[in-house]
Protein backbone atom coordinates (compact mmCIF):
# COMPACT_ATOMS: atom_id res chain seq x y z
CA UNK A 1 0.00 0.00 0.00
CA UNK A 2 1.59 3.39 -0.64
CA UNK A 3 1.76 6.48 1.43
CA UNK A 4 -0.47 8.30 0.53
CA UNK A 5 -3.57 5.43 0.60
CA UNK A 6 -2.53 4.26 3.87
CA UNK A 7 -2.73 7.87 4.96
CA UNK A 8 -6.29 7.88 3.88
CA UNK A 9 -6.82 4.63 4.98
CA UNK A 10 -6.57 6.31 8.88
CA UNK A 11 -8.05 8.81 8.96
CA UNK A 12 -10.57 9.31 12.32
CA UNK A 13 -13.53 11.70 12.87
CA UNK A 14 -11.89 15.13 14.94
CA UNK A 15 -14.25 18.10 14.00
CA UNK A 16 -17.24 18.88 11.60
CA UNK A 17 -16.96 22.64 10.40
CA UNK A 18 -18.77 25.18 8.63
CA UNK A 19 -17.81 27.29 5.42
CA UNK A 20 -18.58 30.19 7.27
CA UNK A 21 -17.23 33.02 3.91
CA UNK A 22 -18.59 31.35 0.84
CA UNK A 23 -21.45 28.43 1.03
CA UNK A 24 -22.37 27.39 4.66
CA UNK A 25 -21.53 23.91 3.98
CA UNK A 26 -20.58 21.46 6.27
CA UNK A 27 -17.44 19.50 6.07
CA UNK A 28 -15.35 16.52 8.26
CA UNK A 29 -12.20 17.58 9.17
CA UNK A 30 -10.21 14.35 10.12
CA UNK A 31 -7.07 13.16 11.73
CA UNK A 32 -4.48 11.27 10.75
CA UNK A 33 -2.13 10.64 13.80
CA UNK A 34 0.69 9.21 12.45
CA UNK A 35 1.43 12.10 11.12
CA UNK A 36 -0.52 14.72 13.79
CA UNK A 37 -2.30 16.38 10.71
CA UNK A 38 -5.82 17.13 9.64
CA UNK A 39 -7.65 16.75 6.23
CA UNK A 40 -10.67 18.67 5.27
CA UNK A 41 -13.42 16.29 4.11
CA UNK A 42 -15.05 15.36 1.34
CA UNK A 43 -12.86 18.22 -0.82
CA UNK A 44 -14.80 19.97 -3.72
CA UNK A 45 -13.75 19.16 -7.13
CA UNK A 46 -14.65 23.14 -8.25
CA UNK A 47 -12.73 24.66 -5.17
CA UNK A 48 -11.89 27.52 -7.34
CA UNK A 49 -15.36 28.49 -6.21
CA UNK A 50 -14.93 28.55 -2.57
CA UNK A 51 -12.58 31.61 -3.38
CA UNK A 52 -14.91 34.14 -4.92
CA UNK A 53 -16.13 36.26 -1.80
CA UNK A 54 -15.11 40.14 -1.02
CA UNK A 55 -14.36 38.43 2.28
CA UNK A 56 -11.58 36.92 1.37
CA UNK A 57 -9.12 39.82 2.12
CA UNK A 58 -5.41 38.30 0.77
CA UNK A 59 -7.34 39.09 -2.76
CA UNK A 60 -7.76 42.43 -2.29
CA UNK A 61 -6.30 45.47 -0.88
CA UNK A 62 -9.38 46.20 0.75
CA UNK A 63 -9.87 48.90 3.74
CA UNK A 64 -13.19 49.64 3.78
CA UNK A 65 -13.75 48.98 7.20
CA UNK A 66 -11.59 48.69 11.28
CA UNK A 67 -11.42 44.71 10.45
CA UNK A 68 -10.00 45.36 6.66
CA UNK A 69 -7.67 48.71 8.24
CA UNK A 70 -6.37 46.67 10.86
CA UNK A 71 -5.09 44.32 8.38
CA UNK A 72 -3.53 46.07 6.23
CA UNK A 73 -1.55 48.10 8.96
CA UNK A 74 -0.42 44.48 10.21
CA UNK A 75 0.56 43.74 6.68
CA UNK A 76 2.85 46.51 6.28
CA UNK A 77 4.59 45.68 9.56
CA UNK A 78 5.03 42.06 8.79
CA UNK A 79 6.82 42.48 5.38
CA UNK A 80 9.52 44.51 7.06
CA UNK A 81 9.76 41.45 8.93
CA UNK A 82 9.39 39.18 6.38
CA UNK A 83 12.52 40.91 4.02
CA UNK A 84 14.37 41.27 7.42
CA UNK A 85 14.12 37.43 7.58
CA UNK A 86 14.95 36.31 4.17
CA UNK A 87 17.97 38.98 4.20
CA UNK A 88 19.24 36.89 7.25
CA UNK A 89 19.51 33.97 5.09
CA UNK A 90 22.97 32.88 3.56
CA UNK A 91 21.82 32.82 0.20
CA UNK A 92 24.09 32.37 -3.52
CA UNK A 93 22.51 35.43 -4.72
CA UNK A 94 18.98 36.72 -4.16
CA UNK A 95 16.48 35.36 -6.24
CA UNK A 96 13.08 33.94 -5.07
CA UNK A 97 9.85 32.83 -5.79
CA UNK A 98 7.01 33.76 -4.08
CA UNK A 99 3.36 31.34 -4.36
CA UNK A 100 0.72 32.28 -3.74
CA UNK A 101 1.74 36.24 -3.94
CA UNK A 102 -2.00 37.28 -3.61
CA UNK A 103 -1.69 41.30 -4.67
CA UNK A 104 2.17 41.15 -5.16
CA UNK A 105 2.83 43.06 -1.79
CA UNK A 106 5.63 40.62 -0.27
CA UNK A 107 7.26 40.86 -3.74
CA UNK A 108 7.30 44.27 -4.06
CA UNK A 109 8.76 44.67 -0.86
CA UNK A 110 11.54 42.23 -1.84
CA UNK A 111 12.12 44.17 -5.24
CA UNK A 112 12.80 47.56 -3.37
CA UNK A 113 15.33 45.38 -1.08
CA UNK A 114 17.33 44.28 -4.23
CA UNK A 115 15.77 40.75 -4.52
CA UNK A 116 15.00 39.48 -8.24
CA UNK A 117 11.47 38.26 -8.19
CA UNK A 118 9.10 35.79 -9.32
CA UNK A 119 5.80 34.80 -8.51
CA UNK A 120 2.68 32.45 -8.76
CA UNK A 121 -0.86 33.77 -8.36
CA UNK A 122 -3.70 31.74 -10.16
CA UNK A 123 -6.47 34.50 -8.89
CA UNK A 124 -6.83 37.04 -12.00
CA UNK A 125 -7.96 40.02 -10.02
CA UNK A 126 -5.17 39.47 -7.59
CA UNK A 127 -2.38 39.53 -10.42
CA UNK A 128 -4.36 42.30 -11.77
CA UNK A 129 -3.30 44.64 -8.44
CA UNK A 130 0.14 43.09 -8.36
CA UNK A 131 0.60 44.83 -12.26
CA UNK A 132 -0.19 47.69 -11.02
CA UNK A 133 2.38 47.72 -8.97
CA UNK A 134 4.72 46.61 -11.69
CA UNK A 135 4.69 42.88 -10.27
CA UNK A 136 4.10 40.74 -12.90
CA UNK A 137 2.62 37.02 -11.66
CA UNK A 138 2.25 33.64 -13.50
CA UNK A 139 -1.08 31.77 -13.16
CA UNK A 140 0.86 28.08 -11.93
CA UNK A 141 4.15 26.74 -11.60
CA UNK A 142 5.00 25.05 -14.40
CA UNK A 143 5.99 28.60 -15.63
CA UNK A 144 8.81 28.40 -13.98
CA UNK A 145 10.09 24.94 -14.24
CA UNK A 146 13.16 26.26 -16.14
CA UNK A 147 14.57 28.16 -13.06
CA UNK A 148 16.38 27.56 -9.52
CA UNK A 149 16.00 30.28 -6.71
CA UNK A 150 17.44 30.76 -3.41
CA UNK A 151 14.95 30.84 -1.59
CA UNK A 152 10.81 29.85 -2.04
CA UNK A 153 8.36 30.88 0.16
CA UNK A 154 4.36 30.27 0.83
CA UNK A 155 2.87 32.59 3.12
CA UNK A 156 -0.26 31.01 4.34
CA UNK A 157 -0.45 28.61 0.75
CA UNK A 158 0.65 25.17 1.68
CA UNK A 159 -2.62 24.18 3.68
CA UNK A 160 -4.32 25.12 0.07
CA UNK A 161 -2.69 22.59 -1.65
CA UNK A 162 -4.79 19.47 -2.47
CA UNK A 163 -1.69 17.49 -4.53
CA UNK A 164 0.53 17.67 -1.51
CA UNK A 165 2.97 15.21 -1.85
CA UNK A 166 3.45 16.34 -5.39
CA UNK A 167 3.48 20.16 -4.99
CA UNK A 168 6.78 19.65 -2.72
CA UNK A 169 8.19 17.73 -4.43
CA UNK A 170 7.74 20.23 -7.62
CA UNK A 171 9.34 22.41 -4.64
CA UNK A 172 12.34 20.65 -4.15
CA UNK A 173 13.34 20.87 -8.01
CA UNK A 174 13.09 24.39 -7.79
CA UNK A 175 15.22 24.88 -4.70
CA UNK A 176 19.18 25.71 -5.57
CA UNK A 177 21.28 23.05 -3.41
CA UNK A 178 20.82 24.92 0.05
CA UNK A 179 18.39 26.74 -1.10
CA UNK A 180 15.16 27.38 1.65
CA UNK A 181 11.54 27.20 1.94
CA UNK A 182 9.68 29.47 3.82
CA UNK A 183 5.96 28.19 4.84
CA UNK A 184 3.93 29.45 7.40
CA UNK A 185 0.87 27.57 7.86
CA UNK A 186 -1.86 28.03 11.16
CA UNK A 187 -1.06 25.35 13.77
CA UNK A 188 -4.08 23.59 14.86
CA UNK A 189 -2.27 22.71 18.39
CA UNK A 190 -2.52 26.41 19.65
CA UNK A 191 -4.77 27.49 22.35
CA UNK A 192 -6.74 29.32 20.09
CA UNK A 193 -7.88 26.10 17.77
CA UNK A 194 -8.59 24.27 20.91
CA UNK A 195 -10.49 27.30 22.30
CA UNK A 196 -12.48 28.08 19.67
CA UNK A 197 -12.96 24.47 18.67
CA UNK A 198 -14.81 23.63 15.31
CA UNK A 199 -15.29 27.90 15.27
CA UNK A 200 -11.52 28.25 14.81
CA UNK A 201 -11.40 30.47 11.44
CA UNK A 202 -7.98 29.34 10.70
CA UNK A 203 -9.63 25.73 9.74
CA UNK A 204 -11.46 27.93 6.71
CA UNK A 205 -12.71 24.59 5.24
CA UNK A 206 -12.66 23.75 2.40
CA UNK A 207 -10.28 26.03 1.02
CA UNK A 208 -7.88 25.10 3.89
CA UNK A 209 -7.05 21.40 2.64
CA UNK A 210 -4.76 20.33 5.25
CA UNK A 211 -4.04 21.41 8.93
CA UNK A 212 -0.86 20.75 9.98
CA UNK A 213 1.37 20.20 13.30
CA UNK A 214 4.95 20.57 13.85
CA UNK A 215 5.54 16.93 13.33
CA UNK A 216 3.48 16.63 10.30
CA UNK A 217 5.67 19.42 8.63
CA UNK A 218 8.84 17.47 9.97
CA UNK A 219 7.66 13.95 8.37
CA UNK A 220 6.17 15.59 5.21
CA UNK A 221 9.41 17.04 4.23
CA UNK A 222 12.01 14.51 5.79
CA UNK A 223 10.05 12.53 3.46
CA UNK A 224 11.58 14.20 0.35
CA UNK A 225 14.93 14.86 2.25
CA UNK A 226 14.52 18.46 3.56
CA UNK A 227 15.22 19.28 6.88
CA UNK A 228 12.89 21.55 8.85
CA UNK A 229 15.95 24.21 10.39
CA UNK A 230 14.14 26.90 12.46
CA UNK A 231 10.57 27.41 12.86
CA UNK A 232 9.33 30.78 14.15
CA UNK A 233 6.27 32.15 15.59
CA UNK A 234 3.48 34.53 13.95
CA UNK A 235 1.98 36.27 17.34
CA UNK A 236 -0.50 38.51 15.54
CA UNK A 237 -1.90 35.74 13.97
CA UNK A 238 -3.72 34.91 16.82
CA UNK A 239 -5.44 38.08 17.22
CA UNK A 240 -6.51 38.00 13.63
CA UNK A 241 -7.92 34.80 14.09
CA UNK A 242 -9.79 34.88 17.65
CA UNK A 243 -11.68 37.91 15.64
CA UNK A 244 -12.79 36.41 12.99
CA UNK A 245 -13.74 33.50 15.34
CA UNK A 246 -15.65 35.22 17.45
CA UNK A 247 -17.62 36.75 14.74
CA UNK A 248 -18.01 32.23 13.67
CA UNK A 249 -19.07 31.70 17.05
CA UNK A 250 -20.76 34.23 18.36
CA UNK A 251 -22.12 36.23 14.81
CA UNK A 252 -20.06 39.32 15.84
CA UNK A 253 -16.68 40.52 16.17
CA UNK A 254 -16.30 40.74 20.07
CA UNK A 255 -13.00 42.74 19.99
CA UNK A 256 -12.15 42.58 23.35
CA UNK A 257 -12.49 38.73 24.13
CA UNK A 258 -10.75 38.24 20.71
CA UNK A 259 -7.73 40.58 22.37
CA UNK A 260 -7.87 38.62 25.43
CA UNK A 261 -8.21 34.88 23.47
CA UNK A 262 -5.10 36.04 21.27
CA UNK A 263 -3.01 37.32 24.09
CA UNK A 264 -3.85 34.12 26.04
CA UNK A 265 -2.71 31.90 23.00
CA UNK A 266 0.68 33.81 22.98
CA UNK A 267 1.16 33.90 26.74
CA UNK A 268 0.75 29.79 26.47
CA UNK A 269 2.97 29.09 23.98
CA UNK A 270 6.01 31.29 25.11
CA UNK A 271 5.89 27.65 27.52
CA UNK A 272 5.06 25.25 24.50
CA UNK A 273 6.04 26.74 21.25
CA UNK A 274 2.58 26.04 19.76
CA UNK A 275 1.55 29.73 18.20
CA UNK A 276 -1.40 30.45 16.34
CA UNK A 277 0.30 30.33 13.33
CA UNK A 278 4.18 29.07 12.72
CA UNK A 279 6.76 30.30 10.19
CA UNK A 280 9.06 26.89 9.39
CA UNK A 281 12.50 27.33 7.54
CA UNK A 282 13.46 24.20 5.66
CA UNK A 283 16.74 23.93 3.50
CA UNK A 284 17.53 21.54 0.47
CA UNK A 285 20.23 19.94 2.19
CA UNK A 286 20.35 16.44 0.22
Amino acid sequence: MSKEKEFYKNLHPYLNCIDYTVSNESYEVMHNKEYDMLVTSPLPSNLDKYYKSEDYISHTDGSKNIFEKTYQLVKSYTLNKKLKLINSLKTDSKTILDIGAGTGDFLKTCKEGNWSVFGIEPSVDARKIAKQKKINLVDNLELVYDKKFDVITLWHVLEHIPNLKEYTNNIKKLLKPNGVLIIAVPNYKSFDANYYKEFWAAYDVPRHVWHFSKTSINKIFNEIKMDVIKILPMKFDSYYVSLLSEKYKKGKMNYINAFYIGMKSNFKAKRNLEYSSLIYLIKNTK
